[in-house]
């Protein structure tokens, strides 16, 4: 009988998270270069020829820097919080905290406010639906948008009071972090 297969066992950067054969076309290459050096010489014979003294000087400065970071302990796990690495080195960006209101106009004369960002700032979208439902006497409901991320649709055009009403109901939003999209500029709502 022949045998299985076994899985392809794939080395990964610890620096930029890419395989070591395509690190010099990641953001991070010089970064790279030292882990590259002791951990896959083979791939770049040209960087242990030319860098070999060079390559312990920064293989020891990133020892000796880790060694310190450890000691101070939190901070270091506080910066790996904020910034959040995609796989290929890519950094994701925190969204703002801002809400978005937009009108959308269907079937000639019918309108649907749009309500988006709310949850960023600790709302719970249903509750939301529910209060701007009973204030308006409308119908509001908890919808995805074309991103994929919750929005509030509320039936009617209630875009002129709504912005003291998210307000009042929720004192963590303030008005200057309210957006109307008209004519497809962002507006602010202050």
């Amino acid at each position: 009988m022949a045998e299985k297969p076994q899985p392809v066992v794939v080395l990964y950067c610890q620096v930029c998270g890419l395989p070591p054969e395509y690190c010099e076309f990641g953001p991070e290459f010089d970064k790279c270069k030292p882990w590259l050096i002791l951990n896959a010489p083979d791939l770049y014979p040209d960087l242990l020829q030319a860098n070999a003294n060079e390559a312990d000087k920064v293989s020891d400065q990133l020892q000796s820097t880790g060694i310190s970071s450890a000691d101070s302990g939190g901070s270091s796990e506080a910066k790996q919080e904020e910034v959040k690495r995609l796989p290929g080195g890519k950094i994701k960006k925190k969204e703002k905290k801002e809400v978005i209101i937009e009108k959308v106009v269907r079937n000639k004369r019918k309108c649907i406010t749009t309500v988006k960002g709310l949850e960023l700032f600790g709302v719970k979208l249903s509750d939301a639906s529910k209060k701007l439902g009973k204030k308006f006497a409308t119908g509001a409901s908890v919808v995805k948008g074309p991103t994929d991320k919750e929005q509030i649709d509320v039936q009617g055009d209630i875009s002129y009071d709504i912005v003291e009403f998210i307000t009042e109901t929720w004192p963590d939003v303030l008005e200057t972090s309210i957006f109307f999209i008209e004519d497809g500029k962002k507006v602010p709502a202050a």
